[in-house]
């Protein structure tokens, strides 16, 4: 089978790192995107995607417009598993008690660990992102102050390891959701991979788009690592469908965009907990009060 290659560049860390996330969350998602600055002292980052299907060439020319960076220049790749190459270059994750691992890695979980098998595959959050990282970072604190969820969602769940870490730290059903298809399939997966069958109810929609997911309200926990404009959008949903001094764990947000969500979450009726920073991203904890 054959993989494709798109690449462009432009100005600004922030502005890269934002496309790169933007690439992330298209249709036709690439399985993997790289971001790297050019080493001439200029500022122009190249971002590029990694495809197991022929690119959208439009979606890409409007996303390069969109932030002012260079068309894409698509190329063919050799064939080759690409993911298996992936695979065995991602180190395990440590993120508080949780221990993110691919199975070739698996004499290295620690013992007493919360472990969660995700193997490279083609749906974001692997673990090794510093968004998840972080996600699960806030669960392992909220679990640590005695904070106990007996209803959790997790929007845009990519490959449910967010879903399955709560699932891991309380009993009971999970819920967890994603727009895409692959994503979804990918995280029914992971939860067999793990013991969790049964555990994480996976579902394919927009946001809080889905009648059980509505029905299934309040929430105790929500996760949402996606990106700023969608958490912007969903603020209204979320504080609709949180419990009263329920918790949401947002990220997939560059750490200039975090003010922006916290001001708009706060109007809605949330109070910031934490803000956490990895690298260039942020992890907001907030509470419903």
């Amino acid at each position: 089978m054959p993989t494709y290659t798109s690449l462009t560049s432009l100005e600004g860390k922030d502005t890269a790192n934002s496309l790169g996330f933007a690439l992330e969350s298209l249709n036709n998602a690439p399985y993997g995107v790289g971001i790297s600055e050019i080493e001439d002292g200029s500022g122009i980052f190249e971002v590029s995607g990694y495809f197991i299907e022929t690119p959208n060439e439009i979606e890409l020319l409007i996303l390069s417009a969109a932030y002012g960076a260079q068309p894409f220049v698509i190329s063919e790749l050799p064939d080759k598993d690409w993911v298996a190459e992936v695979r065995r270059e991602l180190a395990p994750v440590e993120a508080g008690c949780f221990f993110v691992y691919g199975e070739h890695d698996a004499d290295k979980v620690p013992y007493g660990s919360k472990s969660l098998l995700i193997e490279a595959a083609m749906a974001f959050g692997t673990g090794h992102h510093g968004t998840t990282k972080g996600c699960l970072t806030a669960l392992d604190t909220l679990v640590n102050s005695g904070f106990t969820a007996k209803n959790v969602l997790d929007i845009g769940c990519g490959t449910a390891v967010l879903a399955m870490g709560a699932a891991l730290c309380w009993p009971g059903q999970v819920l967890a959701s994603d727009i895409d298809e692959i994503a979804t399939e990918t995280s029914k997966a992971n939860a067999v991979a793990n013991g969790l069958e049964g555990r994480i109810n996976v579902l394919t929609c927009a946001g809080f788009d889905h009648p059980h997911l509505q029905a299934s309200a309040p929430y105790d926990l929500i996760f949402a690592n996606i990106l700023k404009g969608p958490l912007i959008a969903l603020a209204p949903d979320m504080v609709k469908y949180s419990a009263k001094s329920g918790y949401v764990i947002l990220s997939g947000l560059l750490n200039t965009q975090a003010e922006d969500v916290i001001e708009t979450y706060a109007d809605e009726g949330f109070d910031l907990v934490a803000h956490t920073k990895l690298t260039e991203w942020s992890t907001l904890t907030l509470c419903k009060y």
